[in-house]
């Protein structure tokens, strides 16, 4: 069974083998292949070949772009620095001032590196696994991406203070994920990822009336070009998780913070999965041979059989590989 047909049908409910694999490698992928980070990051070939080699190695069901959240801000004009060897930093921010966001406009996409990079290794991944694995796009949500641009702090204290402002802000970037999506899902993604990690630290209620109807509206129209939708949010989504739910995503990502994943599991439609949850610091790069394997079964049995596995968020660069490699034994041998 492919790792395409497997993630496919494990969502639609249909008899699978085991679980699907879909750990999110990033900086261990990169050590793992020896490819400099910043080539990883700006030079599909590079990122597409290494992916590839992480699932055929570790015998991962999936292949996808992630590798920072600064694609899309990177365009807009944000100004990214790129180490050699670790992860792009940004350097001040696009929007210092609130009157600032009346110069954000959709980027010309002529001018859009990184976003045609993404497209790219969609592309390139298409050509080099066909269906074979399961291919994963990325776009950001709006509040992560209005926090790069803006700063966290400064982003939070908007809602607050210019809620009007954000909301013009988050249509002209809601404009652009969707043309990004467009674009991927055409080249060849199965899935699109959803990244709004920053929304974990505004609680449920800014959620509710600033980012649900936005999430609800990526997923309706990533729906409607065919493709399926991942949504990524690390840190405590407890208070978050019946929104996620109900904006209609066909993968949730658990991280380990989570508490109350077994209550939130059955409130699943029969075409929803969780996707975690186990810790990537403490159990898969510190943990024991016993601890991967039991977050392994863990996170599956509680679930009632509905979570993909992988960690709740990426997998440590420092993250030994025979550690790396029992967490894989686990992952596809665990039916």
């Amino acid at each position: 069974m492919t790792g395409y047909k497997r993630t496919i049908d494990f969502i639609s409910n249909s008899k699978v083998d085991r679980a699907p694999y879909h750990p999110i490698l990033m900086r261990f992928a990169s050590n793992y292949a020896n490819i400099n980070y910043k080539n990883f990051c700006t030079q599909a070939q590079y990122k597409v070949e290494t992916m590839v080699k992480m699932a055929d190695d570790f015998g991962c069901d999936w292949t996808t772009v992630l590798s920072d959240p600064f694609v899309e801000a990177h365009d807009f004009g944000l100004k990214v620095e790129f180490p050699e060897n670790d992860l792009p930093i940004n350097i001040g921010h696009f929007i210092n001032e609130i009157e600032d966001i009346n110069k954000l406009k959709v980027p010309d996409w002529s001018n859009c590196t990184r976003m045609k990079n993404r497209v790219e290794e969609i592309k390139l991944f298409r050509k080099l696994v066909g269906d074979k694995y399961f291919i994963v796009g990325w776009v950001e949500g709006m509040f992560a991406e209005y926090a790069d641009l803006r700063g966290l702090s400064d982003s939070c204290l908007d809602l607050y203070d210019n809620p009007d402002k954000v909301r013009l802000a988050f249509d002209i970037l809601l404009e652009n994920a969707k043309r990004l999506i467009k674009y991927q899902v055409e080249a060849g993604a199965d899935c699109i990822g959803i990244g709004d990690a920053a929304t974990s630290q505004i609680g449920a209620q800014f959620f509710k009336d600033f980012c649900f109807d936005y999430h609800k509206e990526m997923v309706a129209y990533t729906h409607s070009l065919g493709a399926l939708v991942k949504t990524h949010i690390c840190g405590n989504t407890s208070d978050i998780l019946g929104f996620l739910i109900e904006s209609n995503a066909d993968i949730i990502d658990i991280d380990h913070m989570v508490t109350n994943m077994k209550e939130a599991s059955q409130s699943l439609k029969s075409n929803q999965v969780f996707s975690g949850n186990s810790d990537p610091v403490g159990i898969i790069c510190d943990g024991t041979k016993e601890q991967i394997e039991s977050s392994v079964t863990d996170c599956y049995k509680i679930t009632n059989g509905r979570t993909i596995t992988s960690a709740g968020c990426e997998i440590p660069p420092d993250t030994s590989i025979e550690n790396f490699r029992i967490y894989s034994n686990a992952a596809t041998t665990t039916a």
